[in-house]
């Protein structure tokens, strides 16, 4: 069964985009195992997240590490649209918020297809108190992607939204009268992004804002990440140990400088490569002790016959001759990384279920159905699931994957060309979203990488 095809929208690609109108990168295995260290680019969660908080804050901040990619030169540009002062030197940029109080914006807010700033930019805009009014517009991918439960949980607050469109998702206009503050529930088994976007604007409300999460969290770690920046940038917040009730006192975001860690969802892609090819890979700027969840791909990896090695400072992966199956796996809490396990699936010696991530199917793409599209293509048995995909093992056969306009699809299945010649992935150039330079990642490791533009 095949899907709609996305096609590419490039308004959202940025000027870091890199081949954002490429047709295709045709991929094959390596001369041998993927062997090497590497360093991957800056975390996309901590990235957008500081952005908006350094932004929102009174003095100037500094952050060392970002994440260059379209997700956050959108970011950027909306901060800078609404008062900010940014200058980006490298891989640090240098903020001066605007104290709790953004500017009138002369023109909508695009915000391209970053979800993190869709769920995180509303609460901020509705807790200053400028009075000025703000229309929000993303990209055709993220414009059906549902917020609607963080505005209802806003408009509890306080908020003044309103939709443009259709109800429940982007366009919105959010007018900057403040938080009145309070108790709020809203669910936590749809998105973590919206409780994350909550918690950020209550900082900034006028009295003490309790946030009651009604039902288990999707990915609690993304949730500890935003609690400990919205900390580090002086907010004052207390939370029970299964996060079912946060507080947040009314304490505004002062100026911080901030080392951001690497993303380990990117890294993700790189042990994955060891895992299938009998390689050895380290990745040296990023540890075991980190907050993101997808980290935790190691876990399932040494589930599957990898040799695995965990430091604060580097994690190291080493491929088996044959990786295991015969098993079900939840992928609740690391569901970026759902697809690099579909993609390497095929290559077990017993049948993989990936299970407990049926709210991808509302992210860039309904990345299960994707990924089961995917896997048809190459000639691998799968079933899909409600919640996730049920994967047999198979020879994996080179042929075209369709990328839907989604980064994790093209980066997931690219995983595929270091064991079959000839993959081809298609719109390569949607990896810019969270990582632009993705294919020369690759290719550094040995991979074949051939960029196609008819």
């Amino acid at each position: 069964m095949n899907i709609t095809l996305v096609e590419p929208d490039f308004r959202a690609r940025s000027p870091w985009s890199m081949r954002s109108t490429t047709k295709s990168v045709r991929i094959s295995p390596a001369e041998g195992p993927v062997r090497g260290h590497y360093i991957v680019p800056g975390s996309k969660s901590f990235t957008n997240r500081a952005l908006l908080l350094a932004g929102m804050a009174a003095g100037s901040s500094t952050l060392h590490g970002i994440l260059k990619s379209d997700d956050s030169y959108w970011c950027i540009e909306v901060l800078k649209s609404l008062g900010a002062t940014i200058t980006v030197e490298g891989d640090d940029a240098h903020i001066v918020g605007v104290s709790g109080k953004w500017q009138d914006a002369a023109a909508p807010l695009y915000i391209g297809a970053a979800g993190t700033t869709a769920r995180f930019l509303p609460g901020l805009l509705a807790a200053s108190t400028s009075g000025a009014s703000y229309t929000i517009e993303g990209s055709q991918s993220l414009s059906v992607r549902p917020i609607g439960p963080l505005v209802d949980a806003l408009r509890t607050l306080g908020a003044k939204i309103e939709y443009l469109g259709n109800h429940g998702f982007l366009p919105i206009r959010v007018v900057g009268q403040g938080l009145s503050g309070g108790h709020v529930s809203i669910e936590g088994n749809v998105s973590s992004q919206f409780i994350s976007g909550l918690l950020m604007a209550s900082a900034h409300a006028q009295s003490t804002v309790t946030v009651h999460i009604t039902s288990p969290v999707v990915q609690h770690a993304y949730i500890h990440i935003t609690l400990d920046l919205m900390r580090r940038f002086g907010a004052t917040v207390e939370a029970t140990p299964n996060l079912d009730t946060i507080t947040v006192q009314p304490s505004p975001y002062q100026a911080q400088t901030v080392v951001l860690e690497a993303d380990a969802s990117t890294a993700g892609y790189f042990l994955a490569l060891a895992a299938v090819t009998e390689g050895d890979v380290t990745i040296d700027n990023l540890g075991y002790a980190t907050n993101q969840p997808d980290i935790r791909l190691l876990d399932v990896l040494e589930r599957m016959g990898c040799t695995v090695e965990r430091q604060d400072s580097y994690v190291r992966c080493v491929g088996p001759h044959q990786l295991k199956g015969g098993m079900t796996i939840s992928m609740k809490e690391m569901s970026d990384q759902a697809l690099t396990l579909a993609a390497i699936a095929p290559f077990a010696d017993g049948e993989v279920t990936i299970t407990d991530v049926a709210h991808i199917r509302h992210h860039e793409s309904d990345r299960i159905r994707a990924a089961y599209e995917a896997l048809n293509r190459v000639g691998v048995e799968v079933a899909e699931l409600t919640d996730g995909l049920r994967i047999r093992p198979g020879q994996p056969k080179p042929a075209a994957i369709p990328t839907h306009d989604d980064h994790r699809v093209a980066m997931s299945f690219a995983v595929l060309g270091a064991k079959v010649e000839g993959m081809e992935i298609l719109d390569p150039g949607c990896v810019s979203k969270t990582c632009p330079e993705f294919f020369r990642y690759l290719e550094g490791t040995g991979v074949d990488v051939e960029f196609r533009d008819v």
